[in-house]
């Protein structure tokens, strides 16, 4: 492994059933670290176990569970967070993102030798970027209720470690893809239609960044002295157009759809309403304002400075990791 943690330490990841959190679970459980992960039960959560992950079973906002699992361990790393479906109410947006952290970092300051909490942030803190590319310096712009609770987090969170001296990095992702990823995938599975529809007129410039890099990034972040109290923000070293990612989809699948640009302000409303009559349905809307919102916000940011700081080097470029991603849907038989 590319940054490995120490030999014999302790970690505590959040979120590990996740997309993200378990392909650092893989990563970690081939080291010599002792992995704990707080998981809702479910059938992920007991494949954890059997792969030898010490298993806090709860929710990561109870107190009682948090406190469970920050007994001896050296490291936090931090990904769970809430994202936009069907069934899941305003409140757990601050629950998950916000009182969860606040949890997690209090008990990290009570653990003797405790080394470093690495906090995974988003880069969607900065909104739609209106002279791209941003940095981490760049204005706050949250556009929704889950940016808005990880800004409000990471805020507290660097305020708190100011104050209390806790060792913290934060890690803002952009746009996280990769073998597994079921995000991205709609992105994909449209590229192969006779027609692939972009809303709104603009460049709709979007950052990557491979999971497979990503988690090399917190592991990076944890150890290195540069990081501590620091914030990077992590992705490739460019953005890129949707048109782009379409093209080189064809390189894979050989299909190139014809562009067709749609106004964007009728798919708004709609999107709001299907967000109205699905939500008290428990439903996942099928259109609604957030995944409107990604054709018209472009999204572009100066990633060097985890490069400059802290030595990073990516893995994967957008290019050959869109074309190993396609490559892998089509395996499983999903394009």
């Amino acid at each position: 492994m590319k940054y490995p943690l120490p030999d014999n330490s302790s970690v505590l990841i959040t979120g590990a059933t996740g997309f993200t959190g378990r392909w650092l679970v893989d990563k970690l459980l081939n080291e010599k670290v002792r992995v704990k992960v707080i998981a809702r039960p479910s059938r992920r959560a007991e494949e954890l176990k059997a792969l030898g992950c010490e298993v806090f079973e709860g929710q990561i906002y109870d107190p009682a569970t948090v406190a469970a699992a920050c007994r001896d361990i050296d490291y936090i790393i931090h990904i769970a967070a809430a994202f936009r479906e069907a069934g899941i109410s305003d409140d757990i947006y601050g629950k998950v993102h916000v009182d969860a952290t606040k949890l997690l970092a209090r008990a990290a300051t009570a653990i003797p030798g405790f080394k470093r909490f690495v906090h995974v942030s988003t880069m969607g803190v900065h909104g739609h970027i209106e002279n791209p590319p941003a940095n981490e310096e760049s204005p706050y712009g949250p556009g929704d209720l889950y940016q808005e609770t990880k800004l409000e987090a990471e805020l507290w969170l660097r305020d708190f470690a100011k104050k209390s001296g806790m060792s913290l990095a934060v890690i803002r992702p952009t746009g996280i893809y990769g073998p597994g990823d079921r995000r991205l995938l709609k992105v994909f599975k449209m590229a192969q239609w006779p027609v692939f529809p972009i809303l709104g007129y603009g460049k709709c410039l979007y950052h990557l960044t491979h999971v497979e890099d990503l988690t090399n990034s917190f592991l990076l972040a944890a150890t290195h002295p540069a990081a501590e109290n620091e914030v990077f923000l992590c992705g490739d070293p460019e953005a890129i157009s949707l048109v782009d990612m379409v093209g080189i989809s064809a390189e894979v699948t050989g299909h190139m759809p014809k562009i067709l640009r749609l106004p964007v302000t009728p798919f708004f409303w709609l999107g709001d309403l299907c967000e109205l009559v699905c939500k008290p349905l428990k439903i996942e809307p099928p259109i609604y304002r957030r995944r409107v919102a990604f054709y018209t916000k472009d999204r572009s940011f100066d990633t060097s400075k985890i490069r400059t700081r802290l030595g990073f080097e990516n893995v994967y470029s957008n290019r050959s990791g869109i074309i190993e991603t396609v490559k892998w849907y089509q395996d499983k038989g999903w394009l």
